[in-house]
């Protein structure tokens, strides 16, 4: 994917013609297959903005609730989204989010301590399993404080558990 979110580069579309794509365009193009091919509609989002490409997976896809342990479903789908991520030279971060009802257990005192683990363990997983360069990852946890649904209804509420990749420009 080369600069991915910089130079054009010049991809063959006929034998004798040629198109100006955007390795930006391109990765946004194959994440959205990935998502609609594999059928993860409802438990993964993309979004592009300012920071650049997020893939808002929420957490039914990847932790039994309350927790932060990888299980076999969120395996194939993180070893899916790696074979991606492995071949573009960006950073990506990983953000851990929760919804605003509080929790409180021996090993989450607080859901600041569940989206970092949250975050901990999926970047792991990429580092460990999948041999993304630990030079490329970051996490960071972020509770409740950045939520993009409102925290009034128990759907709603599913939106803000969720693991952000973004894929820094």
């Amino acid at each position: 994917m080369g600069s991915y979110f910089g130079a054009e580069s010049v991809v063959p579309k006929m034998p004798d013609s040629k198109i100006v794509t955007k390795p930006k365009e391109r990765l946004s193009e194959e994440l959205s297959k990935l998502i609609v091919e594999n059928h993860y509609s409802n438990s993964i989002q993309l979004e592009e903005n300012e920071r650049g490409i997020t893939l808002h997976i929420l957490d039914d896809i990847l932790f039994p609730p309350g927790r932060a342990e990888i299980n076999e479903a969120s395996r194939q789908v993180l070893g899916r989204l790696a074979k991606v991520l492995r071949t573009i030279p960006n950073d990506i971060r990983i953000e851990g989010h929760t919804d605003n009802v509080p929790i409180s257990t021996e090993k989450y005192p607080s859901n600041w301590h569940l989206s970092v683990d949250r975050a901990l363990s999926t970047a792991y997983y990429f580092i460990n399993q999948e041999k993304i360069s630990p030079d490329k990852v970051s996490i960071v946890g972020y509770s409740e404080y950045r939520p993009i649904a409102p925290n009034n209804t128990p759907q709603s509420r599913a939106k803000n558990r969720r693991v952000d990749l973004v894929i820094l420009k």
